[in-house]
């Protein structure tokens, strides 16, 4: 079993706390990612995990097994760095060879866990080669190789594909979640990619300033974030912000006003919050419509870029009554161009509402 439990674990750096209690249960097997903005704490936990920072208090087991005290080398982990580390005067082969040498292992196994992990890969053609002559992508299933042969209970990948242009990324996820599949090992994977975290991750634990915000599958997370934070962070293009005031709230819904007067209901129960009080209404892109007539409810404002990209359509659009802006995810049919004056209508139950302390108020069902 390769399970992982955080038991109110912290890390500090001297006075500097980054890791401020963190509880969560991973369970064998699972694709686990931790998002964050740079600077939250996601790569310190992970290297945590690995034995590479000393944990200051709480406790971290994996497979029900203390590990604080534990080296690294026991721990049954093996790590996936952002840059591949790779030896320059070694081949391939040599290099995915390298732990298991040390560690004693006979040239036979050593053999064939490297011809195993190279079949898997699909880098038989490449095992006496030079890093120097191989590709970025090349490169990166090498490092991933010399994991996999050291058989670990557990994964750690920490922002593998960042180097890497965005053709070789998405062939990347593809392999890793093929890889995922057919190893069944618990991997736990860092990087402040959304695409990668929705496309890879059966959970995922969103990380703010050392703490944990929210954790969920993909999808749960982006149709139920727990906080603005959270809504804010994951999907791209990110969700559409507005201050509005509530005006009133009843079972069918919230009726709130945004700061040019339109009135809009949003398919939130706000019964417990005061008239007059400030919220923040958020709506994803693909939600909000830009129409070319007038409708109650809609929004009067202008188009300030449109974007076509063949099968969709970005337009970016003056919030109402603010300088900022927001972004609608069109068809490629509308007519909208930039400069033209739209209107836009807000989907009562597709709209959501923050309240002042940013968690989201329940949705009705």
């Amino acid at each position: 079993m390769a399970n992982l439990q955080f038991k109110a674990l912290r890390k500090s750096f001297g006075d500097l706390e980054i890791l401020h209690g963190i509880d969560l249960e991973i369970q064998d097997g699972e694709f686990i990612v931790f998002v964050g903005p740079s600077g939250c704490g996601k790569s310190t936990l992970l290297r945590c995990i690995a034995g590479l920072e000393e944990i200051s208090s709480g406790e971290l087991a994996i497979g029900g097994q203390p590990m604080n005290e534990v080296p690294p080398s026991k721990r049954g982990i093996a790590m996936v760095f952002q840059s591949y580390a790779l030896y320059p005067h070694m081949t391939v082969a040599e290099n995915m060879a390298f732990g298991l040498k040390l560690a004693g292992h006979s040239k036979g196994e050593i053999k064939a866990a490297v011809q195993k992990a190279a079949e898997i890969l699909q880098i038989e053609s490449l095992l006496d080669r030079r890093p120097k002559a191989l590709s970025g992508g090349q490169r990166q299933r090498v490092a991933i190789g010399r994991a996999i042969v050291r058989k670990p209970g557990v994964f750690l990948f920490d922002e593998p594909l960042s180097n890497l242009d965005a053709g070789l990324r998405v062939q990347m996820r593809v392999e890793l979640a093929r890889l995922h599949k057919d190893l069944a090992t618990t991997m736990v994977y860092v990087t402040h990619d959304q695409v990668e975290a929705m496309t890879l991750a059966d959970r995922i634990v969103v990380i703010n300033q050392g703490q944990i915000e929210q954790v969920g599958a993909p999808l749960e997370l982006y149709h139920h974030p727990a906080n603005r934070f959270v809504a804010g962070f994951i999907g791209s293009p990110k969700m559409n912000f507005l201050p509005c005031t509530l005006e009133s709230a009843t079972e069918a819904g919230a009726r709130v006003r945004l700061e040019d007067g339109t009135v809009i209901v949003a398919g939130a129960d706000a019964r417990g919050l005061a008239e007059g009080t400030a919220l923040t209404l958020g709506i994803r892109p693909e939600r909000l419509l830009a129409e070319t007539e007038a409708g109650e409810g809609t929004a009067r404002t202008t188009v300030i870029v449109s974007e076509h990209l063949g099968d969709t359509v970005f337009l970016y659009v003056q919030s109402p009554g603010s300088t900022g802006q927001l972004t609608v995810k069109a068809k490629p049919e509308n007519p909208l161009r930039t400069d033209d004056v739209t209107y836009l209508r807000f989907p009562t139950k597709h709209c959501l509402l923050f309240g002042p302390d940013s968690r989201t108020l329940p949705r009705l069902s």
